[in-house]
């Protein structure tokens, strides 16, 4: 806890606030004071707090609600709360009390008695604070762990794992490998002493011990490289190549992953450091055990949430021309629209269609006429911003959207694309195909446009002008 003592009041009568704070203020607390619930989590997640003042009614917020999301959170359970309401005090101090608040004040109450509760509870606080931390063993390192780990990525795992390990044991050396039983090779994927370290490839030759926790799936302790025998040919290595090997002690402990992947995490000391021991064999195991699950839970989350974006990317796509379909078009525009509106800003549309396309097809048959809308899908893509969006319409048919793009722009746009279509070969090989576009150009906001369906309607309308026009050109 801080000198100055941190509190945050959440009340809804300002007045009320405004004295409680100006009496805690005036005995040396730091005061927050919040007038509604929304958003309260978050305040407390955003800074230390000693002490929660809650009332229990709130506009748009339940305060024995809000108590127990405090009380639930991992992360601020922690925090006294002290509730303060108008409601009977039989009822709000059980209820309250029951969901884990510290002590319950009537209003209106009286500022001694007041202040006594709140340097009460933050004596305790303060108290239970310091028999955390002077209580924090290895095992409850690995229920910190596990928590800070649940939801992270694996890469992001694998290096909180060693640099934990690493200082939890005060060693120097910490690393977590991946490898195949009976291979010559592993991976290491994450390294304390050299964060850097990416799917650095290492001989296993020269790491015995690593083979050894891989081949019998057993954890394997090393108090003295120097002296024991299953180093007896590495070290007959070492000193013909003059390697001066700073490891003095090592502990190799094997997992396997929900994937069947093998892996070792791997633990050295030097000459400065204290040997490893069975204390730190066990310590270390739990941590294993407590990462595997939570390693197994990321591959387990990043898969499911790959096969879901997988999944929407299909259902999204014309899987001719890989821009979107109609039917995710019809999504895309109602959300342009309104961001339009909302933010006053302008929306271009842009419908482009293969000019004479029948004959491409009836000339050299649909294949080639798949290739020409493939190629058109690809042109179109390549030209656009990351906000905008192309869409196969139907057919030969594209349409473009143009977020924050006015009639000027969408024009400039149009003379673009135009001119790359003319000048592209679409084909293969010898089968050259000159192909020319047509485009209509219609823009939100305007007086003929009410919603998507119109906007679409009025592009439509000046491509057939585009069209009757002679085709290869745009018209607005």
């Amino acid at each position: 806890m801080s000198l100055a003592p941190k509190i945050l009041v959440a009340d809804d009568d300002q007045a009320l606030t405004r004295t409680l704070s100006w009496i805690l203020k005036e005995n040396d607390y730091e005061v927050v004071t919040v007038t509604s619930g929304e958003h309260l989590l978050d305040r407390l997640r955003g800074d230390q707090y000693d002490l929660l003042l809650l009332d229990i009614m709130m506009p748009g917020a339940d305060g024995l609600q809000l108590l127990e999301r405090v009380k639930g959170d991992p992360t601020l359970r922690h925090v006294p709360v002290l509730m303060i309401s108008s409601m009977p005090p039989e009822e709000a101090t059980v209820r309250a009390l029951g969901l884990g608040a510290a002590d319950f004040i009537s209003k209106p109450f009286r500022v001694r008695e007041l202040l006594a509760r709140v340097k009460a509870h933050l004596r305790v606080g303060r108290e239970l604070n310091q028999a955390r931390a002077e209580a924090r063993t290895r095992s409850e390192m690995v229920d910190i762990l596990q928590e800070v780990t649940a939801s992270l990525k694996p890469e992001e795992i694998y290096h909180i794992l060693v640099r934990r390990v690493a200082r939890g044991l005060k060693i120097s050396k910490c690393s977590l490998i991946f490898a195949t039983p009976g291979e010559e090779e592993a991976t290491v994927v994450a390294s304390y002493e050299n964060p850097m370290l990416r799917n650095l490839r290492i001989g296993l030759n020269r790491y015995p011990e690593i083979r050894r926790a891989l081949d019998t799936r057993q954890t394997v302790l090393v108090t003295d490289v120097a002296t024991d025998p299953l180093y007896a040919e590495a070290r007959t290595e070492w000193e013909q190549e003059g390697w001066q090997v700073p490891t003095r002690s090592a502990i190799a402990i094997p997992f396997v992953m929900k994937d069947q992947r093998a892996g070792v995490f791997f633990l050295r000391t030097t000459a400065e450091d204290t040997p490893l021991n069975h204390s730190d064999v066990a310590f270390a195991e739990q941590v294993i055990k407590a990462a595997s699950q939570a390693l197994d839970k990321a591959y387990d989350l990043e898969s499911a949430v790959l096969g879901r974006e997988q999944m929407k990317a299909l259902a999204e796509t014309d899987p001719l021309t890989e821009t979107f379909n109609r039917r995710a078009l019809a999504e895309k525009l109602v959300q342009e629209m309104e961001r339009a509106n909302r933010y006053n800003t302008v929306l271009a549309c842009l419908m482009v269609d293969v000019d004479n396309f029948k004959h491409i097809n009836d000339a050299h048959g649909h294949m080639v006429g798949d290739g020409v809308l493939r190629q058109l899908g690809a042109i179109l893509r390549r030209e656009l911003r990351t906000v905008d969006i192309v869409a196969r319409y139907g057919g030969e048919e594209f349409v473009v959207l143009l977020p924050e793009t006015a009639a000027s722009g969408a024009r400039i746009f149009a003379e673009r694309i135009l001119k790359k279509v003319a000048a592209q070969n679409f084909g293969e090989g010898d089968r050259v195909v000159h192909v020319t576009i047509s485009v209509g150009i219609a823009c939100y906001p305007d007086q003929r446009v009410t919603d998507g369906e119109s906007l679409l309607q009025l592009a439509d309308q000046n491509l057939y002008k585009a069209k009757l026009d002679g085709r290869n050109r745009y018209r607005d």
